[in-house]
């Protein structure tokens, strides 16, 4: 099939849907400005990873795997996610993190 045969457009192009550059900023419900680049990695997201991960470990039991092999799996899978969030945010938000829930488990919560 060549390329002659295909339709062509006659009239103007569609307006861009895309957002401009100079288009206001993102607004919270009261009307100030919302930061977009704010907590990128939280509560919801860590409640996601937990059900993964519970149904992914549930999913290896129930085929039949060994409970061992499945820690042994789940571990890997966590040291690697830890590794990641260490180089990405450059350690401090994993140290955050940790130090966080070393203090809450200390207090009993």
């Amino acid at each position: 099939m060549s390329h002659a045969s295909l339709p062509r457009p006659t009239g103007p192009a569609p307006a861009c849907a895309c957002p401009s550059a100079d288009a206001p900023p993102p607004t919270t419900a009261h009307g100030g400005e919302r930061d977009v680049t704010a907590g990128r990695f939280g509560p919801t997201h860590a409640l996601i990873l937990l059900i993964t991960f519970l149904g992914l470990g549930c999913g290896l039991i129930l085929s039949g795997i060994e409970l061992r092999t499945v820690f042994a799996l789940l571990g890997g899978c966590g040291t690697i996610g830890a590794a990641t969030l260490t180089a990405a945010g450059g350690g401090r938000r994993l140290m955050t993190v940790l130090v966080e829930t070393a203090v809450r488990s200390g207090a009993g919560k």
